[in-house]
């Protein structure tokens, strides 16, 4: 009998953080670049009640009685299914159209990689016009460095080529500059072992691989496009996440109805000694 509460209890368990995850995908449904997680199970281990044998007139028993222990969470699964192409008013925002990210200078020096391309210009210590994230945080070009134009370019005349990522600005003749820049774009061979940093913003680890830099890699990969004047939302799909709310509920309310029962059980057989 207290085999069944315990399994039970690893049910709920596995259940509240599949809610949890469901949960923080319906609270960044209208998140720029975000990535929805689904929750994945693993059985525990099982208990021999019966092992293949033979019988005492030596017939063969090839079948045998294991009762599994539970579940557990064995990984959050993130997607990296593209989401949908916004127009947006602001002339700095890119839509990275591919499997690509964009690098980040983070607070503390380290490259972390996203894909809110919600750009905009501000101006640097030197005076400078650099490419920030709505954190301040720069934006990095195809060689690891800050993106600049001068500070008397026009943030509202700057051109961004979609396959290349190369930066021009628009002079006050009318003709316009290359920056000598392009914007940086970064592949994973294992985007799943990103690590959530926050803030939009994921980490590379020993399982994600290093970052291959598209604009200067010799490998045979897909390289991404940059749509200027456009956002990627969110791939979380409403219809999807309520359907697996419910059933996540349901498994909630089952594993506790198995526990309810169990420990009924266990009342009426303590009675019995009475």
């Amino acid at each position: 009998m207290m085999r069944a509460l315990w399994t039970g209890a690893s049910g709920m368990r596995a259940q509240q953080t599949a809610v949890d995850t469901i949960s923080n995908n319906l609270a960044n449904v209208n998140t720029v670049g975000y990535k929805s997680k689904t929750t994945e199970f693993k059985s525990l281990l099982y208990q021999n009640l019966q092992s293949p044998t033979t019988s005492a007139n030596g017939d063969p028993k090839p079948t045998q009685a294991q009762v599994g222990l539970g579940t557990r969470v064995a990984a959050t699964k993130t997607s990296f299914s593209t989401g949908i192409q916004q127009a947006s008013d602001n002339p700095s925002a890119c839509f990275i159209d591919g499997s690509g990210f964009f690098g980040v200078q983070g607070a503390d020096g380290r490259t972390y990689y996203t894909k809110d391309g919600d750009f905009n210009w501000t101006v640097d210590g030197d005076g400078s016009r650099v490419l920030t994230n709505n954190n301040g945080l720069r934006i990095l070009d195809s060689r690891g460095r800050r993106i600049t134009v001068p500070a008397s370019a026009s943030t509202e005349k700057i051109v961004i080529d979609p396959d290349t990522g190369a930066i021009s600005y628009k002079l006050a003749n009318g003709k316009y500059q290359a920056s000598g820049q392009s914007i940086g774009l970064w592949q994973f061979s294992n985007a799943n072992g990103l690590s959530e940093e926050g803030g939009n913003l994921w980490g590379a680890t020993a399982a994600s691989g290093n970052a291959i830099n598209e604009r200067t890699t010799r490998l045979n990969i897909i390289k991404s496009t940059v749509n200027q004047g456009y956002i990627e939302g969110s791939n979380v799909s409403l219809a999807d996440e309520m359907v697996d709310l419910i059933v996540s509920q349901r498994a909630y309310e089952m594993n506790s109805k198995a526990i309810t029962t169990s420990d009924s059980m266990l009342e009426t057989a303590n009675n019995l000694r009475r």
